[in-house]
């Protein structure tokens, strides 16, 4: 059971880093070269297809952090009992642990908006008419949202240390 436990784990880190690394990517080096003049005019297509291929690669990330993270409380003996009496939230780890859990779920939702809401509709706005306004707004509605998810993301690999590591 422990091998078990231990691949879980490392699949819990390979899912965070594919995860954060992609959006690293996307915020760090594939948008500022889009908006090079040179590139300007396969910008749209070129960030809707990444964009579209990353999503199924982040929520694949997402389900297995979510499937990793369950088994691995598990496994150091949390259970159903201790999440209903309360148990589980007591304590200086609970408090992290219970901020961590609130962080996921503002995560989820924040990605379901960015992801089949808000940023096929600034691509498809942008693709259709690059320089209307609406398309403007809805993009940067759908790079704050990145740009909040990513720092988000950021907090929950270092809540996820204080969890293993202990709080200071």
């Amino acid at each position: 059971m422990r091998a078990l436990y231990l691949v879980s784990v490392w699949l819990h880190i390979l899912a965070a880093a594919v995860w954060i690394g992609g959006m690293a990517f996307l915020a760090l080096i594939l948008l500022p070269v889009t908006r090079r003049p040179e590139y300007r005019a396969s910008a749209p297509g070129l960030i809707h297809w990444t964009g579209v291929r990353f999503r199924w690669v982040g929520w694949a990330c997402l389900g297995l952090l979510l499937l990793s993270g369950t088994f691995n409380l598990v496994y150091r003996g949390v259970g159903w009992a201790d999440v209903w009496s309360g148990r589980l939230w007591q304590g200086p780890i609970g408090r992290v642990l219970a901020i961590k859990l609130l962080l996921v779920v503002i995560v989820l939702g924040l990605s379901l908006v960015h992801d089949f809401r808000i940023g096929p509709r600034a691509t498809a706005l942008w693709q259709a008419s690059p320089g209307s306004p609406e398309a403007r707004r809805l993009r940067q509605q759908a790079s704050w949202i990145g740009r909040l998810n990513f720092l988000l993301a950021l907090a929950l690999v270092a809540l996820g240390m204080l969890l293993v590591r202990g709080l200071p």
